[in-house]
């Protein structure tokens, strides 16, 4: 995409990635792809606002030079560390060579450990202000959303803030860049939960302290560093993020997330019947089977929804491992005060029970009921389950009003 136009002065400079798998190495992008946004402010000084990967930098400094002699480039605003925000750093410090590093002390510390980078590099201060002629960029400090180094820049004249990995989201762009010149946000929106359950639910605080202290400037535009530029609505966002990050230690939706694994089908079985009763009750119900679903997709679920019914069958005296997995990274991403029961099939002993509380009592889930059986489960036993998944969501639905 060649660069964008934003507002006067103001161009986005990004790519779109749609061949990586892994984003960080670890969460699937594969069929969503991401854009990596950067911004360019062409006044009478010219600052680039976050970089982007080192991939497809013939294209990434093209966009510039359409703009602006490369070696004309007087600031680098970096509001965040992380390679995918500034692996083309050393190519375009060879290509403009005068340019101001400006970011946070922490990010000095990090550009030298990172890049070898010392030269240059100036640190602004929470509230600087700088102006490049018409235009005026003012920093604002918002540690740990989601590194502990991470800013974000505003634009004074036009009203943009360009808030780095907040209110970003998966998903390459498709062939446009703002919210408005989409007929259906669904897509953006939900992959915007998956990052941020994925990248930045863990630092859930900082991020209400950071839209608490930007509650008062003034945005028109937000331009993050991943996904949608936000012009027509740029509130839906923060108020979305907002919700999310409110998820963290207060109410959720009342509604049940199913994890399941099963070896043999008993268990998947049981799980038919249990879900038969859950949806009978009217609660909304997700279903995942743990060992074909990455946990990217499942994390988003379990992050919203106050009820968690695992199906699991006991494996050499434990939980079936990808539940068991599903669980752990749930627990590491903070997924805290969840309501659970849980149903399976063990064969000579049980152990999935035991192994799932010592999974969820470092993360306070209360676990309500449990129901399991022996081998495949009789006429009898899918009637227990059908009336033990039915239970669970009247459990659900009452607690939460």
């Amino acid at each position: 995409m060649p660069a964008i136009e934003i507002k006067p002065d103001i161009y986005w400079i990004g790519v779109n990635d749609r061949t990586t798998d892994l984003f960080e190495g670890l969460w699937p992008i594969e069929q969503e792809g991401v854009s990596y946004n950067a911004y360019l402010i062409n006044d009478q000084k010219k600052a680039i606002v976050d970089l982007a990967k080192a991939f497809k930098t013939d294209e990434f400094f093209d966009q510039i030079a359409e703009i602006v002699d490369l070696s004309k480039i007087d600031y680098l605003v970096i509001n965040h560390m992380e390679p995918d925000h500034t692996g083309v750093l050393r190519t375009l410090r060879k290509l403009a060579p005068g340019a101001t590093i400006l970011g946070s002390a922490k990010t000095r510390e990090m550009l030298e450990s990172f890049y070898g980078v010392t030269a240059n590099v100036r640190v602004v201060e929470d509230g600087e202000m700088l102006s490049l002629g018409r235009r005026t960029l003012q920093f604002f400090s918002t540690p740990f959303v989601h590194w502990p180094e991470t800013m974000m820049t505003y634009e004074t004249t036009h009203r943009v803030l360009f808030s780095c990995d907040a209110f970003g989201g998966y998903g390459a762009l498709r062939g446009a860049i703002f919210d408005d010149e989409y007929a259906d946000l669904g897509f953006y929106q939900k992959e915007s939960l998956r990052y941020y359950v994925n990248i930045v639910a863990k630092f859930s605080k900082p991020v209400l302290r950071a839209i608490e202290k930007l509650a008062d400037v003034p945005v028109d535009i937000i331009a993050p560093s991943h996904g949608l530029i936000w012009r027509e609505r740029p509130q839906l966002i923060v108020e979305l993020y907002q919700k999310w990050a409110e998820y963290a230690t207060g109410e959720t939706e009342a509604e049940i997330t199913l994890i399941y694994g099963s070896m043999y089908g008993n268990t998947e079985a049981m799980m038919n019947a249990v879900a038969q009763g859950i949806s009978g009750v009217g609660v909304p119900l997700e279903i995942f089977d743990a060992a074909r679903t990455d946990v990217s997709y499942i994390l988003p679920s379990l992050w919203t929804r106050a009820g968690v019914m695992v199906g699991a069958p006991t494996y050499e005296g434990t939980l079936f491992p990808p539940v068991a997995q599903a669980l752990e990274m749930a627990a590491l991403k903070r997924v805290l005060n969840k309501k659970v029961a849980m149903f399976g099939s063990y064969g000579w002993s049980g152990g999935a029970l035991k192994h799932l509380k010592e999974i969820i009592e470092p993360v306070k889930w209360e676990l309500l009921d449990s129901f399991e059986f022996t081998g495949r489960p009789t006429e009898g036993d899918l009637e227990k389950g059908e009336e033990f998944g039915a239970r669970f969501a009247k459990m659900i639905r009452r607690d939460e009003g």
